[in-house]
């Protein structure tokens, strides 16, 4: 059996992932146990989850694999300093630190975490990234796309996947690429790079493309083929610390926005036509893996792959018969990728493609909590829980809830890899309400109101409601809601109204998930994956007669998604959620006592 550890660390997003014989066992994200958002340091706890979780020994492991080769890294930083000089002493002394600090003693982290240094791999970090798609999809042949801001040299690789081999064909090279142009606007409009990119696409329908053409005279040149070139001058993640410049700030009207500032209609056109924008060059890479590949399959991965706007588009126009999509597409979908990378390649496991559906198990591969471990920490809290043994039961009342109007904490079974909450780490809602999204949003998740929510749906009814073919289980597909279920609106407000007067507009017959341009982003629920999830949607049906729920992310604004019963019930304290589940066991905040949050509180895998 070849047992083989895979390692993200040391940028953003750092994780673990642990493959059994070509099985996916475990994997998770370093933030979940630290607390700390986007958590970059070695993932210790990350990787004794996936240890604990397989029961094995250190010594048992095969071979840990980094999903990037650090060398690459430092020579793109060096000669990229170099050819800019002097302006770009800065980023070099930055980069120079990283992959010289930290970086270089990843052997000393594995030897402290492990007690020894098991056998060492590298991998590059994009084809890290296909890996992480290709090898859990559905397909034995698959064109395979991946698109970030940058890894080592390459921004944007396309290859061909099949059976266990990977072959990267073509790859577009820093300092040319969609994920920093992408990002360079999500810092003009005033969020934060690496993690507010998925804000700057919420906020693009609130805008018009008005800046689209400008972009293009001025900061990019797209070919046929989708290949570009930026226009570099505008940019200074070049040869500076920030992302932009003086030239950038004239083009598009001036400074970048200050964050937790007023939102302008300047910053919503600015995310409209940047949307727009990488669609149109999406939309042309995928043509063009199409054509080079010869394959109507296609596997997508990288940050970029979370733009789920561009991924509908995708799905309806470039004329795939499938498309399997990493729902860990960013950095932390690199420990998977590069962990399957060596089963297959270096220990010759075999791979065998799931029939129908992928081998991601639902990306349900983190820790899980018993009931007897439920029941012993509400007996230590002194939480007032009622015990509901029989799931049927348990789903009715929940659902019950629901319908009543009330918010709903779920904390169910293995946690969810990747940035999506599938209905493990879930907060629930009834779409039908015209102001649960607002509310739910400044009142549960402490964030903007703009910003839309998920509608998770039975997947049998997922046509009724939505004009998407097909499943769509990770949440990572945009689709329009049909024509017959919209609403009439008035058009959008000037730049000085209120943007919650446009946000509590009724679009649809669900409008708390129906955003301003009449799509949703869709979780499809199948009989496979998430059965008390599952049970909770039909539930909710057969009292409601609506097969669909708000599905958004168990966590407040600056905090990961929970990963503990302490997490959860600290999170249901702080917030306005009515009715918190864990796993068997039902807490109504009408019958807790006065909460002081204690920061005392650990976690197992807090403690050393």
């Amino acid at each position: 059996m070849a047992r083989v550890l895979g390692i993200s660390a040391y940028y953003h997003d750092s994780a673990a992932a642990l493959v059994c014989d070509g099985e996916i066992i475990a994997a998770a994200q370093e933030e979940r146990f630290s607390r700390i958002k986007h958590d970059s340091k070695f993932p210790r706890r990350a990787v004794d989850y996936c240890l604990s979780e397989a029961f094995i020994d250190p010594s048992e492991l095969d071979g840990v694999v980094f999903y990037d080769n650090s060398m690459l890294t430092l020579d793109r930083a060096m000669k990229s300093a170099l050819a800019v000089a002097p302006a770009g002493r800065d980023q070099f002394m930055a980069s120079s630190r990283a992959l010289l600090g930290p970086k270089a003693w990843l052997a000393r982290d594995l030897e402290l975490v492990l007690g020894e240094v098991p056998r060492l791999l590298a991998t590059q970090h994009h084809l890290a990234h296909a890996a992480s798609s290709f090898f859990p999809s559905p397909f034995d042949q698959a064109g395979i796309l991946t698109i970030d801001g940058v890894g080592e040299w390459a921004t944007c690789t396309l290859g061909l996947g099949k059976g266990s081999n990977i072959e990267l064909l073509q790859e577009l090279r820093y300092p040319h690429s969609l994920g920093l142009l992408y990002s360079a606007f999500t810092y003009h409009c005033g969020f934060k790079v690496n993690s507010g990119e998925y804000k700057l696409m919420g906020l693009a329908p609130y805008g018009e493309p008005r800046y689209a053409d400008l972009i293009r005279d001025e900061l990019v040149d797209i070919r046929e083929d989708g290949s570009f070139r930026l226009d570099t001058s505008a940019f200074g993640y070049v040869d500076s610390l920030v992302m932009t410049n003086a030239r950038f700030e004239n083009l598009f009207g001036g400074l970048a926005r200050k964050p937790d500032t007023m939102i302008t209609r300047r910053e919503m056109d600015l995310a409209a036509s940047i949307q727009h924008v990488a669609e149109e060059i999406v939309l042309k890479l995928v043509k063009h893996v199409k054509r080079q590949t010869k394959s109507r399959n296609l596997a997508l991965a990288g940050g970029v792959a979370l733009n789920c706007v561009a991924n509908g588009r995708v799905w309806r126009e470039a004329g795939l018969d499938g498309l399997f999509i990493q729902p860990a597409a960013g950095d932390a979908g690199g420990a998977l990728g590069s962990a399957l990378l060596a089963s297959h390649t270096v220990f010759g496991v075999p791979r065998t493609p799931g029939r129908s559906h992928d081998t991601l198990k639902g990306s349900l591969l983190g820790p899980a909590f018993s009931s007897q471990e439920i029941a012993a920490f509400v007996d230590r809290t002194d939480a007032p829980s009622h015990l509901v043994v029989d799931p049927v039961g348990r789903a009715h009342k929940i659902a019950d809830a629901l319908a009543a109007g009330q918010i709903v904490a779920l904390f169910s079974g293995r946690m969810e890899f990747g940035p999506r909450a599938l209905g493990a780490r879930s907060l629930l809602g009834d779409p039908r309400v015209p102001d649960m999204q607002s509310r739910m949003n400044i009142k549960i998740k402490f964030r903007e109101s703009f910003r839309p929510f998920a509608p998770a749906v039975l997947a049998e009814h997922a046509a009724d409601y939505f004009e998407l073919e097909g499943e769509s289980p990770y949440m990572l597909l945009v689709a329009p809601v049909r024509t017959e279920r919209q609403q009439t609106v008035e058009p959008n407000l000037g730049d000085d109204e209120n943007m919650l007067a446009i946000v509590n507009q009724v679009r649809s017959d669900i409008p708390a998930v129906t955003h301003v341009d009449f799509t949703a982003r869709v979780q499809t629920v199948g009989d496979n994956a998430n059965p008390e999830f599952r049970r909770i949607l039909e539930a909710f049906y057969k009292g409601t007669d609506c097969p669909v729920l708000i599905n958004t992310s168990f966590n407040v604004r600056g905090e990961p998604i929970v990963c503990s019963p302490q997490d959860a019930y600290r999170c249901f304290m702080r917030t306005d959620v009515d009715l918190l589940v864990l796993e068997d066991r039902l807490l109504w905040k009408s019958e807790q006592p006065a909460f002081s949050d204690d920061s005392e509180w650990q976690t197992q895998y807090e403690l050393d």
